[in-house]
């Protein structure tokens, strides 16, 4: 079992004590980020339903005797399980007494719902003035409905937008509404640090899954916005730029994708493959002309690649600094160098040993290296080490909280 003291000191917001109501994806993966920069994140597990819902969302080939899932895994290092009943009015007391005691809380309700449970923001600001009250939700305070990113991806057009020319609309596969709003929560948060350390006051922040994706769809909102036109499905090819995002298939029977933004870049490709004189030809030599002629320049383009292995094409276009890469599945992803910065590992009692990826992206310059922080905790993990340790219970008051089914505590 891993304790809750393992915590980095040399973090830049060690010290930053954070509650996490929320679950799935959105509010967790901001838990997360708060624990890779230090924070001590206690995440509030619901015992009603065995805690948060994405531990059972597995995969067929993942072992079913485990509660820590690849889902689960992916937005809950480094932090804290504390599982507990908020319909019990015990369990609620423990939850105020932690609210007194953070500097955040991070919630995932749709409008209505916080209050119902009676762990919203003006009745946890009773307990601590200084209280940031962080709260996902799916289309704002207006609205009642809940936030499922499947249906906001549709609903913010990223759907339709997403697929083949003669296909059909394509979901993208991961939760992008989430990932998207998080990020948007996260720097209100970080705003809401700098207003309360300068004013001494905490504050109510917000932030939807749709608004964040709105903002999100930059120029293809402005392609309707300015210029007139819905954006429809191209597959991977650009709406504005030529070469830019196409799959050209090799010899070996993969792909690369290329990113000749300019009309140089286009000149020095066309070198590169033996026909100079296409970055002269009326046709193709601006890029809005080749936005025009999309559909012979790319099938040019495919015929010259196809003569080549990835591996050829690729050397032969980095040498001439010609942006290009490959089309990687996930196996592939995690052997570029640069992914092993991104990695996480860490190792349970039980001997299985996990393997994550970072959520915080950047680096400073002290040394924001993670090695230590700790594997996604179990269901209940930290139960009874949070109440010992933050409210001062015994052990033969937190057996009695057991035995009534107020608290889950997962013992070693």
């Amino acid at each position: 079992m891993h304790s809750m003291d393992e915590i980095r000191k040399d973090k830049p917001l060690a010290g930053i004590k954070v509650m996490e109501l929320a679950s799935v994806l959105a509010g967790p993966s901001v838990g997360m980020f708060f624990a890779e920069l230090g924070a001590a994140v206690i995440k509030v597990e619901n015992v009603t339903t065995e805690g948060d819902v994405t531990r059972k969302w597995k995969l067929p080939k993942e072992p079913s005797n485990s509660d820590i899932s690849g889902y689960f895994s992916c937005v809950n290092w480094g932090k804290a399980s504390f599982a507990v009943n908020l319909r019990e009015p015990e369990g609620l007391d423990m939850v105020y007494s932690l609210a007194a005691q953070c500097d955040m809380v991070l919630v995932s309700y749709k409008p209505g719902d916080a209050e119902k449970l009676k762990v919203d923001y003006p009745t946890l600001k009773q307990y601590n003035k200084q209280l940031i009250y962080a709260h996902i939700t799916g289309y704002g305070l207006q609205n009642p409905r809940a936030g499922f990113d499947a249906i906001i991806q549709a609903e913010s057009g990223f759907t339709y937008m997403n697929g083949e020319p003669d296909g059909p609309p394509v979901k993208m596969p991961v939760a992008l509404m989430d990932v998207l709003a998080a990020h948007h929560l996260k720097e209100a948060i970080l705003l809401a640090l700098l207003h309360r350390e300068r004013t001494g006051h905490g504050q109510y922040i917000e932030a939807s899954l749709f608004k964040a994706g709105l903002a999100s769809l930059a120029n293809q909102a402005t392609n309707w916005l300015v210029g007139g036109a819905i954006p429809e499905r191209i597959g991977s090819d650009h709406p504005n730029i030529v070469p830019y995002g196409t799959i050209y298939g090799t010899k070996d029977a993969k792909g690369i994708v290329m990113a000749a933004g300019t009309d140089k870049q286009f000149r020095d490709l066309v070198t590169v493959l033996g026909r100079p004189e296409l970055g002269s030809d009326i046709r193709y030599a601006k890029n809005q002309d080749r936005v025009k002629n999309k559909q012979e320049i790319n099938g040019i383009l495919q015929e010259l690649i196809g003569k080549y292995t990835r591996e050829e094409i690729l050397k032969l276009l980095g040498e001439k600094r010609i942006p290009a890469g490959g089309v990687f599945n996930m196996k592939e992803v995690f052997e570029v160098p640069e992914s092993q910065e991104m990695m996480l590992q860490g190792d349970y009692e039980d001997g299985m040993h996990i393997k994550g990826v970072r959520s915080v992206a950047f680096n400073t310059e002290d040394n924001m290296a993670v090695e230590s922080l700790s594997p996604p905790p179990h269901y209940g993990e930290h139960t009874r080490e949070v109440l010992q340790k933050w409210l001062g219970f015994d052990d033969n008051d937190i057996d009695a909280l057991i035995s009534k089914g107020v608290i889950y505590a997962r013992e070693k």
